[in-house]
């Protein structure tokens, strides 16, 4: 009698979520209590109260049962959507296939990454030739029993004898270097703590590396007084000698590279965008540093050096980037090599005694070839639209490998024979998936002030559109950062069931070059929320979905999109998934390397006027109560120490104490996670699973599988 009545009771459960599921609601949800402090900060007069203040408390236990509750909650919200287990097995599906990266040769070997389905981390492997046998160089799965330890810079020796690595542990920023003899395969005892951001710069018998001193709190503290340094092979790191700090500004950091194995070039930067330029010829034992650009205000990036010219990238007097040549006899010189044209010039590499150019059009991917004076000689001989990567390799290089995908065509390896302008194929995805059946468009759109953006739509084709489709709208929309077209396993399971993706080019992004990218920053980053608001109003305006059927995402300062699009038209979504999301405007830049975002945001300290811009949209305080709010899942992980977690804590806890009506308002926190950089596929999967399971269920869909 009693198993009868759980049958029952089971039964009856799954009668009412139907019944729900079919009347596009859901049960209400009991949230965990959460307290409130008194904390109180003034700015300018100003009083801003933020009562779980004490949520920044990485390690308390308060903190700990907090983040314990809310996941329970969480988890038994979605452990009822009745076909999430379907939907999980059937990603594992979609993703279990042979994967490999692009090679890229140095010395004798080529180099490439390769995954045979669901591993939760790519291997490294070397092969002598590109018929030869392949070699494993470093499988990261073998350290940890789950997956959380992943592969983050790689620099292999001039010689090609040694692979110095480093690892981040559970998605942390932080790395830690390793070496490795690659063809003994014996790790040796050398071991650096304490780095971030930082890449693997070989001279002679050791590397440049940058480093933070130790942190008393790893996952929230700020990062200051970073500092350059010089490490020998099978030493240890206390001997490392300085090679460089600035210690008039603690703010600076720095990262390294060594050109044509001479120039030590260093970049100091204060923020996401801007850099200062230095360099020493590390060919003279009495050379000193070498200031280029003093100033943080343009991005410089040396391409190589060429008969004692640095050849640099750069948007200095250039808002769509150009490649300029500096001769180091005279630094004062500068002449154009490549100049600025109308489409935005995104990145320059010498091969073969030709510079090969790749452009932005309209946010995708266009490539010509220059010699080396800048002449040009020809197209990339691909004519596929979509985005293209890669040319990476020596200036002798004759040869190299580069990637084409788009939004519905997986990923494929070309060959590039650099001296006869020749492409082959190399390698094609392996994935079960027909590009024929989709179709993508891109559409421009008129924002708030009149501006036009670009908006990327791909569906099914033979989609009607008749206001019915379930459709998720993207964006991110800061930092200089572009999204172009890319194919991703994870989306195919909202396209094959008939939903819309709409990948839309906000301002403050880098798709039209520097000016683009202002327009949506500081005082004007109000026009990305514009923007993305135009994107969701045309969505609806010509039929693609309505607003019961459309899904907002974004993360990182795209969850900052999220929270504050949100909460300035929360009528306009069914469903919000903010993922680790900047949601404390006020005091994103006192936790990490926040201080950075400045140029971006700028800061509640700045001035009244900015403090004031900023408070007005800044998510956690300007939700606003009485209104109707979409469905929302904000996700974040208990070791992300870029965006720290409790951005996303805070953030969820307002929601749940605000008079925003009934729809669920949940937070999921990944344990051992972290930016989502490194994470193995199966929390990608887990996490993918449960944020269309959230979306459908929310919108009234079933996939059918």
């Amino acid at each position: 009698m009693k198993k009868l009545t759980i049958s029952v009771l089971a039964l009856s459960t799954i009668i009412m979520l139907a019944s729900c599921h079919k009347k596009n609601s859901v049960p209400k949800v009991e949230y965990p209590e959460t307290k409130k402090c008194d904390t109180v900060d003034h700015y300018f007069g100003v009083a801003v109260p933020d009562p779980y203040r004490w949520l920044e408390d990485d390690y308390s236990e308060e903190t700990a049962n907090w983040v314990k509750a809310q996941n329970e909650v969480t988890d038994k919200f979605l452990s009822q959507i009745p076909y999430r287990e379907k939907m999980k097995q059937h990603l594992k599906d979609i993703m279990n296939y042979p994967k490999e990266g692009a090679p890229w040769k140095k010395g004798d070997r080529y180099f490439f990454y390769r995954n045979d389905g669901l591993q939760n981390q790519s291997v490294l492997y070397y092969k002598n030739s590109l018929d030869g046998k392949a070699v494993e160089l470093l499988d990261p799965n073998k350290l940890s029993n789950d997956g959380t330890v992943a592969l983050s810079t790689l620099g292999i020796s001039d010689d090609g004898n040694y692979l110095g690595y480093a690892i981040s542990r559970n998605g942390s920023d932080w790395q830690e270097i390793y070496v490795k003899n690659i063809t003994t395969g014996e790790v040796l005892s050398d071991h650096l703590m304490w780095v971030k951001f930082s890449g693997i710069a070989w001279k002679d018998d050791g590397f440049f590396y940058s480093r933070f001193p130790e942190p008393k709190n790893e996952l929230s503290g700020v990062n200051e007084n970073g500092k350059l340094y010089y490490h020998k092979v099978g030493t240890d790191q206390k001997e490392d000698k300085l090679a460089y700090e600035d210690r008039t500004n603690p703010n600076l950091s720095f990262s390294a590279e060594v050109v044509n194995k001479r120039y030590l070039v260093i970049y100091g930067s204060e923020s996401t965008s801007g850099n200062s330029l230095y360099y020493k010829d590390l060919s003279n034992p009495n050379a000193q540093f070498v200031k280029l650009v003093t100033d943080f205000k343009d991005d410089y990036s040396v391409v190589d050096e060429i008969d004692g010219n640095f050849l640099v990238f750069t948007n200095h007097d250039a808002p769509a980037y150009k490649l300029v040549k500096i001769p180091l006899e005279n630094p004062t010189n500068w002449t154009d090599v490549i100049p600025q044209s109308k489409d935005i010039l995104t990145g320059v590499s010498h091969l073969g005694k030709k510079l090969i150019a790749n452009y932005n059009k309209d946010a995708h991917s266009v490539v010509k070839i220059f010699d080396e004076n800048g002449k040009f000689l020809d197209n990339l001989d691909n004519d596929i639209i979509g985005s293209i990567g890669g040319f990476g390799g020596e200036a002798e290089d004759t040869e190299t490998f580069y990637t084409v995908t788009s939004y519905i065509t997986p990923a494929a390896i070309y060959r590039y024979d650099v001296t006869n302008n020749k492409s082959t194929i190399y390698k094609k995805s392996e994935i079960k998936f027909n590009s024929d059946e989709y179709v993508t468009e891109q559409k421009f759109f008129t924002s708030k002030d009149g501006t036009k953006v670009p908006m990327f739509i791909t569906y099914k084709k033979g989609t009607k559109m008749n206001g019915k489709n379930p459709t998720l709208l993207y964006g991110y929309g800061g930092f200089n950062i572009s999204l172009t077209p890319s194919f991703s396993t994870t989306r195919i399971l909202w396209l094959e069931q008939g939903g819309v993706l709409a990948v839309v080019n906000l301002r403050g992004g880098g798709e039209y070059g520097k000016e683009w990218h202002e327009a949506g920053t500081k005082m004007k980053k109000q026009n990305v929320f514009d923007d993305c608001i135009a994107a969701a109003e045309y969505l609806i305006a010509q039929g693609y979905t309505s607003k019961e059927k459309l899904a907002l995402q974004g993360g990182s300062n795209g969850g900052l999109l999220v929270g504050a699009v949100v909460n300035q038209r929360p009528d306009l979504f069914a469903v919000a998934i903010p993922q680790v999301g900047v949601m404390d405007m006020l005091r994103y830049h006192k936790f990490t390397i926040g201080r950075y975002w400045a140029t971006d945001y700028g800061t509640s300290e700045d001035s009244k006027e900015m403090f004031e811009y900023l408070y007005k949209y800044s998510p956690l305080h300007s939700i606003q109560n009485g209104k109707e709010y979409p469905a929302i899942l904000v996700t974040t992980a208990d070791h992300d120490d870029r965006v720290v977690p409790a951005h996303s804590f805070k953030y969820a806890a307002a929601l749940q104490n605000s008079d925003i009506g009934d729809k669920p308002h949940l937070i999921r926190i990944e344990s051992n996670a972290g930016h989502g950089g490194g994470k193995p596929l199966d929390k990608t999967i887990e996490e993918v699973t449960d944020m269309f399971s959230f979306i459908f269920f929310n919108m009234g869909v079933e996939p059918k599988y």
